[in-house]
């Protein structure tokens, strides 16, 4: 049966360890507070404007990215592309995507998944959200307002994950990839994109301390692979572009 977006959003609040509230279109569980937990530097401040989610799509992240990535790392429209790829999403399916800004890869999930599949876009930003609901997408959608390091999802509910541009801007990165790995089905498959610091001085030193300064953390290569493997994900690629990496897994 062909999915409403009201249906979708009934949909994503069964699969809640708690109901939400539906509010201007999406479903909120953190209410009055501005964000789920403490603000880890400038960039995650910028989230909450509301005049960044008006530029988000076309020119903030695509050139924060660029900026990130270097010339040879993929463009935003790739990195879309490129997850959707590694997620494998297939008709029926349910993929939840983590900090989804104002929908770009949630709505692309959405299409992949059919009118039976389920694609739930979550963030703590009321702006970016709102933009996010304004930018319509497939009906099988829906968005949710909460904490995207303890994610409040029932345990096994989604066939992949996706966390693109804020596992470094988390305060409890390690608490994140347990909640990752918690909600996915055995066998889902998760794909992040985050940042990677260099190996070699004073290169390292030099990316560190601009992680220092914007409050975003700066992973080592290897490191989040190691992570996955560590809570049981098998499959792991790893591409590397810049000071960032996308890794890949399969839970196992």
């Amino acid at each position: 049966m062909p999915t409403s977006r009201n249906t979708a959003l009934e949909r994503a609040n069964a699969l809640l360890e708690t109901a939400a509230e539906t509010d201007s279109g999406y479903l909120d569980l953190l209410g009055p507070a501005n964000q789920a937990g403490p603000p880890t530097g400038i960039t995650q401040r910028l989230m909450r404007t509301t005049l960044l989610p008006q530029v988000y799509e076309r020119y903030w992240r695509p050139a924060l990215g660029r900026a990130f990535k270097g010339p040879f790392g993929p463009s935003m429209a790739g990195e879309v592309e490129l997850a959707t790829k590694l997620l494998r999403p297939a008709p029926g399916h349910t993929v939840l995507d983590v900090a989804c800004g104002t929908g770009r890869f949630t709505r692309a999930f959405g299409a992949a998944v059919g009118p039976d599949g389920l694609a739930i876009g979550l963030d703590g930003a009321r702006a970016m959200l709102a933009k996010a609901v304004a930018e319509r997408g497939p009906d099988t959608v829906a968005y949710l307002r909460a904490d995207a390091v303890r994610l409040p999802l029932k345990s096994s509910t989604v066939d992949g994950l996706c966390c693109f541009a804020a596992l470094h801007m988390f305060a409890e990165p390690e608490t994140a990839l347990d909640s990752f790995a918690r909600v996915l089905k055995p066998g889902g498959r998760i794909v992040l994109l985050t940042t990677a610091r260099s190996g070699r001085q004073p290169l390292r030193l030099i990316e560190s301390t601009g992680g220092i300064v914007s409050g975003q953390r700066m992973f080592d290569r290897g490191e989040i692979a190691a992570s996955l493997r560590a809570r049981g994900f098998t499959e792991i690629t790893e591409r590397y572009a810049g000071v960032t990496q996308i890794v890949a897994g399969r839970l196992g």
